[in-house]
């Protein structure tokens, strides 16, 4: 696909919506849809990466309460024509059709490759890439068990919506003291993931969120790693222009 002339392409990552209750993340979502309603005046493809919501079950007939504001404003910029593409976190892992149904927003479980202008684009949230992160690996994998799931399912809503809020803040999985420390560019899993893919192909750029820390590193002359940072802290995003990739604070 090439981008029109005059418009752009969007990134954003880690709101987690709903931490650590909805009263304090209120300022964070309305901040976030005054940003939608900035760029949705020369987007043409706007890239979520992840943790939207902090927790997200889908019931089969009810959704968790809250965040009206942002999916009114999804399905308005979904609704005018503009593409958006949503990439599960790992605090939102758990979404089966409601976004497709309802917002006409494709959702992707894996990293996956777009391009745009002879660019090649290798995106994901970025959750158990690399060869580090193995104890979330594991969780993951009790997370995505059908049998976990279907067990969750029965929960009545009030109490597993208290309960994954409960487990979330108490292992800090949002932005906690050390998400925001830079590792070095040989202990960030996420790069070394990035310099592994470039082994079988060339990417022009790697665009991850999950870290919680922004940051530009370049993996050789052709390629760079982006991670988007997050909307608690930095309030940063990616923005790609047609020839350049750059990111910018809201």
């Amino acid at each position: 696909m090439n981008i029109p002339i005059g418009k752009k392409i969007y990134f954003a990552s880690d709101n987690h919506l709903g931490a650590p209750n909805g009263e304090a993340s209120r300022p964070r979502e309305q901040k976030f849809v005054a940003w939608l309603d900035e760029i949705k005046q020369d987007a043409a493809v706007i890239f979520l990466l992840g943790d939207l919501f902090d927790f997200w079950f889908e019931y089969g007939t009810v959704v968790p309460k809250g965040f009206t504001r942002t999916l009114g404003k999804l399905a308005e910029i979904s609704d005018s024509g503009i593409q958006i593409h949503y990439f599960v976190g790992n605090h939102d892992l758990w979404m089966h059709g409601y976004f497709e149904e309802e917002l006409g927003i494709p959702v992707y479980h894996s990293p996956k490759e777009f391009s745009y202008n002879d660019k090649t684009f290798f995106i994901g949230h970025g959750d158990g890439l690399g060869p580090y992160d193995k104890g979330y690996k594991r969780m993951k994998k009790v997370f995505t068990n059908p049998i976990f799931k279907w067990m969750f399912k029965w929960l009545h809503p009030d109490l597993g919506v208290k309960l994954a809020q409960y487990m979330s803040l108490k292992n800090k999985l949002i932005s906690g003291d050390d998400d925001a420390k830079f590792l070095g560019e040989d202990n960030e899993w996420l790069v070394q993931y990035s310099k592994k893919k470039l082994e079988d192909k060339h990417r022009d750029y790697f665009v991850f969120g999950h870290r919680h820390l922004p940051m530009e590193i370049k993996l050789n002359d052709r390629s760079k790693y982006i991670n988007l940072g997050d909307w608690i802290q930095y309030y940063t995003y990616g923005e790609f222009d047609g020839e350049r990739f750059e990111l910018k604070k809201f």
